[in-house]
């Protein structure tokens, strides 16, 4: 993350007209950061809605900042940010990527949300010997992403701001918002769209599945991305994400 017009794609935006009549949460995934998301957010704000994308707690830091935050505080800053969202705009929605998703459900199942979006998002870890991740974290606390993000798009991949190493501790962080979101779904009212790329590695399309079925949306639309991995916005179907969930957005919100 080196030089300052670099620096400024990385950090939190705020996109559109301040006077919007309506206003867009834009959550991302875990030790990224909202770069992943802008591309969305810049979408939403073309179709005459306020973007806003900030760095989640442990983001934009180090991996040993993030190893120490709490899932609750994750959730507390989105709180935040989409109360700080509401006191201005009439109409709220949230989207989320991966992490973000997670908090995007949650969000909706305790405050009401004009709409919701979520991408790649994880309902379960499948990652061999689970049960034992808290012992291994305390002998090898960060494991390295030695394959970069999961982007299907080799360029995009390359010039993907991440952390190198994922913290053991976040895992399991994420791993209760799991299971307190999963606990939820049903409290999901907001018109909804489930989209994720079918060549992901990190969540299980079966995920999506689940999500669409089990929330209580009376509105619900799943779109699949057959040539994108996990962070769908800047992998090979992006353009075609960006496009409906800012459709999604402006029509419900």
């Amino acid at each position: 993350m080196s030089g300052a017009a670099e620096r400024v794609e990385f950090d939190a935006f705020d996109l559109g007209a301040p006077d919007a009549r309506a206003a867009v949460l834009c959550l991302h995934g875990l030790t990224g950061t909202p770069y992943e998301v802008r591309p969305l957010g810049e979408a939403i704000a073309r179709a005459g809605l306020r973007a806003f994308g900030p760095a989640l707690p442990g983001h934009l830091r180090t991996p040993e900042d993030l190893s120490r935050v709490r899932h609750g505080e994750w959730l507390e800053a989105a709180r935040d940010a989409l109360e700080g969202l509401r006191a201005t705009h009439r109409r709220v929605a949230v989207v989320g990527l991966s992490l973000g998703g997670l908090l995007s459900l949650a969000l909706a199942a305790e405050r009401a949300v004009d709409a919701i979006a979520v991408v790649g998002t994880p309902l379960r870890l499948r990652i061999p010997l689970l049960p034992l991740l808290p012992a291994v974290r305390r002998v090898k606390p960060f494991v390295r992403k030695a394959a970069g993000s999961d982007i299907r798009d080799a360029d995009a991949r390359a010039r993907h701001p991440s952390y190198d190493r994922m913290p053991l501790a976040s895992v399991e962080q994420l791993r209760a918002l799991q299971a307190l979101v999963r606990r939820q779904l049903a409290q999901v009212r907001a018109p909804i769209l489930v989209a994720h790329g079918l060549l992901d590695a990190t969540a299980h399309p079966d995920d999506a599945r689940v999500i669409l079925q089990a929330v209580g949306s009376a509105t619900r639309e799943i779109l699949w991305l057959e040539s994108s991995g996990h962070v769908v916005p800047v992998d090979r179907d992006g353009p075609r994400l960006a496009a409906a969930v800012a459709m999604h957005c402006a029509r419900f919100a």
